[in-house]
């Protein structure tokens, strides 16, 4: 990478983190669940924004609120312990030469935020200011759903991700995760496709969630090979948790849930599974899969083994990739990766969390860009191998098992901001980078 592109990304996540960090804090909003089934329910007042917080259509939904320790913690977190230092970074080149290839003939993209295969052919590209369209192999490009004029685009809020539901030909539903305008909250809904077009004003909201905050919102939107439905959602957002939602059961926020909507009705939007992992758990939300999470910006199931991994983006010292446990606690705000966050007592307290399996210092990067799992043909050197990047360095790691243990593997460094990824019909993965192309990766051809 060139000097002055590492020093523009350096300046530009500079700028957003004094941005998300904010001396003066919002006023606090309740935080109750609302399933809501119609748009027109009353609203939650108009959210109240730190003075340091302004419109950034720039900033990434994809978390860059860390912010300098020595402003945002009491002086005991800055005296953290490293309680799990998870798997360590991998000097060793790798067997194959990696290239990317610029998809859709080097079409250019602000802020994509998730690419999946259409049925029948064809890719589904979603951004986060609120359209989501279809991309076809002749060229051909025509629009699903437009969501514009409903989302808040504005910094992390915005339409943050979708999913197909898993038996598409029998329920042709899309599903939405997405910061509304009418309100200060996050929402999950449905809307019925007929051919190539999602039919707007049919919608139904499946869940809708009061957000304190403005960041953190989450998430990641992903059916499960079971055919539930799993997201992941942020804390709330502001630094250091400060209304305790990460070790909070009794919220959905910083938690991934698990709900069965394959019958939603504007009666019943969803129902809980009757082998979700905290049914019956008194005080407990029932849908809850598992929480501890600050903000899990992307899942992925692995496709041969059906676990599903996570990118939790940390705070100040520590991003973290792991896999999510059934009922598990990992471990926020008491623990920021495998590092003690909190009062050594806290975290001495906290003996059956689940730790990250690999985690990076802000020496490598400030804002992990969760992956997926490799399963496709053209490299079969990962294959198995959990792929993720970093968004403010550019890197892309491979996370492999081997010798007993979990192990980084650094793949490449880019002069791009990796916010997601997606995997087409064949398995093969892309990274989608704000303000470029999106890149699928490939073997490079021999010799070259």
């Amino acid at each position: 990478m060139r000097a002055s592109g590492l020093l523009l990304i350096a300046a530009i996540c500079a700028a957003l983190l004094i941005a998300c960090g904010g001396a003066a804090e919002p006023a606090l909003q309740p935080e109750p669940t609302v399933q809501r089934q119609q748009a027109a329910e009353p609203q939650p007042e108009p959210q109240q924004q730190s003075a340091a917080e302004p419109n950034k259509v720039e900033q990434p939904a994809a978390e860059t609120d860390q912010q300098d320790a020595a402003d945002a913690q009491p002086a005991e977190q800055q005296q953290q312990q490293t309680r799990s230092a998870g798997a360590a970074a991998e000097p060793n080149p790798i067997p194959g030469a990696l290239e990317f290839v610029e998809a859709f003939d080097g079409l250019s993209f602000e802020q994509p935020i998730e690419l999946l295969p259409w049925p029948g052919g064809g890719l589904l590209v979603a951004e986060q200011r609120g359209g989501i369209s279809l991309y076809f192999d002749d060229g051909a490009i025509r629009g699903l759903l437009d969501l514009s004029e409903r989302v808040r685009f504005r910094g992390e809020e915005g339409l943050l991700s979708v999913a197909l539901d898993p038996q598409f030909a029998e329920r042709p539903y899309l599903y939405v995760w997405y910061s509304p305008r009418s309100a200060n909250a996050t929402r999950l809904s449905r809307f019925p496709v007929e051919g190539s077009q999602a039919d707007p004003d049919r919608e139904l909201i499946i869940l809708e969630l009061a957000q304190p905050f403005a960041n953190h919102n989450g998430g990641a939107v992903r059916f499960g090979p079971d055919g539930m439905l799993y997201l992941g959602i942020g804390d709330g957002g502001a630094a250091n948790d400060p209304h305790g939602h990460g070790q909070n059961r009794e919220t959905l926020l910083g938690a991934i849930i698990r709900i069965d909507v394959r019958d939603a009705s504007t009666a019943y939007p969803y129902r809980i599974p009757a082998d979700n992992p905290l049914l019956g758990v008194p005080g407990v939300r029932p849908e809850i899969f598992a929480w501890g999470m600050r903000n899990p910006w992307r899942m992925a199931f692995d496709p041969a083994g059906g676990a599903l991994w996570v990118g939790d983006v940390g705070q100040d010292r520590v991003e973290e990739v792991g896999i999510a446990a059934p009922g598990g606690n990992h471990g926020w705000n008491i623990f920021e990766g495998g590092e003690c966050f909190r009062r050594d007592d806290d975290c001495d307290a906290l003996d059956d969390h689940i730790p990250p399996l690999a985690t990076y210092g802000h020496d490598l990067g400030c804002s992990v860009t969760g992956g997926v799992v490799y399963r496709g043909s053209q490299l079969p050197w990962l294959d198995g191998a959990y792929l993720f990047a970093d968004f403010c360095s550019g890197r892309l790691w491979a996370l492999e098992q081997r010798d007993g243990g979990w192990q980084m593997r650094e793949l490449a460094q880019l002069d791009a901001q990796i916010a997601s990824f997606g995997v087409d019909h064949d398995g093969e993965v892309h990274l989608l980078t704000f303000r470029g192309p999106i890149l699928r990766l490939s073997a490079a051809p021999a010799g070259g």
